[in-house]
């Protein structure tokens, strides 16, 4: 069974840097595409970032390009998510995922438990 068990979030101040984790668990990631999401209250859920399981590329969405930074290291079994310069637009529930192959599907997401980050002034 496809599992992945996040961890990391918290509260930061604004500027600050935080660093998620996502670990796969009972599965290899080798072949995983693995995505971050992250979510507001009354709000659909945001693709933010995603490393492929199929080349390795790693796609951003504008709103975190330059900041956040996906990557993998197949040893532990667990994908990262660092995330500098946080803004106030920042603070959400983020979720990692894994799905098959690549960032594009075409199956079924399995998704980790979420996280809460909060950024203060």
């Amino acid at each position: 069974q496809v599992q992945v068990v996040q961890s990391g979030g918290g509260s930061v101040h604004l500027g600050d840097s935080l660093r998620l984790s996502c670990a796969a668990s009972g599965f290899s990631l080798a072949g995983y595409a693995i995505g971050w999401f992250r979510q507001l209250p009354g709000k659909e859920r945001e693709p933010i970032s995603c490393n492929s399981g199929t080349d390795g590329s790693s796609i951003y969405a504008d709103s975190v390009k330059g900041r956040f930074t996906i990557s993998r290291d197949n040893a532990t079994n667990t994908v990262y998510l660092q995330m500098t310069s946080l803004r106030p637009e920042d603070p959400a529930v983020y979720y990692c995922a894994a799905v098959e192959g690549g960032c594009s599907g075409p199956g079924v997401w399995s998704w980790g438990q979420g996280t809460q980050v909060t950024v203060s002034s």
